[in-house]
């Protein structure tokens, strides 16, 4: 006789997460972090910084019209990525750093899923109630109470994903500008689009997915591992001390219990619903909230704090053993944290040099080589550039171009009567620079002759150069 049975099911529905409102220090530590992030995203578009007449007054400002990127008195050209190149490998660096030392502390607090996700649970609770009435209401029928809570409910989420879109949309052009643009319907469309497109995540991400963006969507708790070893501080249960569990205290037996009263506080604060005391889970966030709760707990049944806490692996064996802990410090200052320090610092270090040692004037050039030179009626040999001249000053400045080589040549620019040439205050100005080598010289007669060009600002003597090459006639 053959049975059959259905196949197992490859997907499991979402279980909704309603967190309870806990008190307690990482708890306040979340708060200013939120604050102070948040304050940071909406308001820097509309610092204003004054830079003069030729160029814009927003603090911060990535202008992809002028190929400019703006942070209060410092200014990056197209030319400069470096600067951006080095900031991105240092963010890499402080989060190897910080994870190797604590764990996913980034996770927990500062990003930007975590910071929009706790916003849009406190919401949750202003309108709907703390946990228990939350978990009633999604459990109720629809009626017109529960339809009219979870209007004003998304309503308010709405707004904030609105304000989270159009905000970023403001670092890439003038606020004020823009957002009068946008209510009278003049703004671009791109700009409308992207604002669509980032309400809608934000929406949608710190709504309805939550702590799905963290678990299935972020790669970060797959690479952490890596970064992590037996003396990573992270958020872990002391079994030892909490096992066995149990709620019965007055019971037979209830001296032979752990301190852990199994009062799923810890459960019931967690934002991506795990049960910390299961162990370390890919899940975790390492929030802290669960140690709030739990401290607070031990407080009202009069035990020591610390069932749940920060602590490494290496704790566990020390105080099974009975010895004393060991410091936190110890912990997070050892080789591997020290290394990524010295290199986040000396990545710093250097773009701080090269950002305080770079001129206000450069130049970029690029030989014509179709054809490699052009040989004059009176057999002179004409080589052809194009000379990209930048100007980082406020000013309008004169520009002498000359060429240096061991082989005697001559230089002219094209549409100018002589070697000068002036570039607009925070421009760029493409010059066509013709050099000539009279047909008996050496540079005529070689294949390649090194030559080295020369810029200087008039008004302030400052110089530049770049090397290049004369293409002369092949002598094989």
């Amino acid at each position: 006789m053959t049975t059959s049975s259905e196949p197992p099911k490859l997907y499991a529905a979402r279980e909704p997460v309603f967190p309870r409102r806990v008190k307690g220090n990482f708890r306040n530590l979340k708060w200013v972090i939120m604050a102070i992030t948040l304050a940071i995203y909406y308001v820097t578009p509309w610092i204003r910084f004054d830079r003069g007449p030729s160029l814009p007054d927003q603090a911060v400002l990535v202008d992809l019209a002028n190929r400019r990127f703006f942070f209060f008195w410092i200014e990056i050209w197209p030319h400069e990525f470096y600067f951006v190149a080095g900031l991105l490998i240092m963010a890499g660096l402080g989060l190897f750093l910080f994870t190797s030392a604590l764990g996913r502390v980034w996770c927990g607090y500062s990003c930007p899923q975590t910071v929009w996700t706790d916003l849009f649970f406190t919401v949750e609770r202003w309108i709907e109630g703390d946990r228990n009435a939350r978990v009633r209401l999604w459990n109720a029928k629809w009626d017109a109470r529960k339809l009219r809570l979870r209007l004003f409910k998304w309503a308010v989420w709405l707004a904030i994903a609105v304000a989270t879109g159009g905000a970023w949309v403001f670092y890439f052009t003038d606020a004020p500008t823009l957002l009068g643009d946008f209510l009278t319907g003049q703004a671009h469309i791109v700009a409308y689009t992207t604002i669509a497109v980032l309400t809608a995540t934000t929406f949608v991400f710190g709504g309805f997915m939550r702590e799905q963006v963290c678990i299935y969507m972020c790669p970060w708790p797959r690479i952490q591992a890596a970064m992590m070893d037996e003396h990573t501080i992270t958020v872990a249960y002391r079994d030892w001390r909490g096992e066995p569990r149990g709620k019965h205290r007055k019971a037979e037996g209830a001296d032979q219990l752990g301190d852990c009263i199994d009062c799923n506080a810890c459960v019931n604060v967690c934002p991506v619903g795990i049960d910390i005391r299961d162990g370390q889970q890919l899940e975790c966030i390492t929030c802290a909230l669960c140690i709030d709760a739990c401290d607070d707990m031990m407080a009202k049944v009069g035990k020591e704090r610390g069932l749940i806490d920060y602590m490494a692996l290496t704790d566990e064996e020390n105080e099974r053993a009975g010895n004393k802990k060991v410091s936190v410090w110890k912990h997070i200052f050892r080789l591997r944290t020290i290394i990524y320090t010295i290199l986040w610092s000396g990545i710093g270090i250097g773009l701080t040099v090269a950002l305080f040692m770079r001129g206000e004037i450069d130049m970029t050039v690029a030989p014509v080589r179709n054809p490699l030179y052009v040989t004059l009626s009176d057999g002179t040999i004409r080589n052809t550039y194009d000379i990209r001249l930048r100007n980082m000053t406020h000013e309008d400045a004169v520009f002498a171009v000359s060429v240096v080589s061991e082989a005697g040549l001559e230089i002219s620019l094209e549409g100018e009567d002589d070697t000068t040439v002036t570039v607009p205050a925070d421009e760029t100005h493409l010059q066509r620079v013709y050099v000539y080598a009279t047909p008996n010289s050496q540079a005529a007669q070689s294949e390649r002759t090194d030559i080295r060009f020369w810029i200087e600002n008039l008004a302030t003597n400052e110089r530049s150069s770049q090397d290049s090459s004369f293409a002369g006639r092949d002598m094989e």
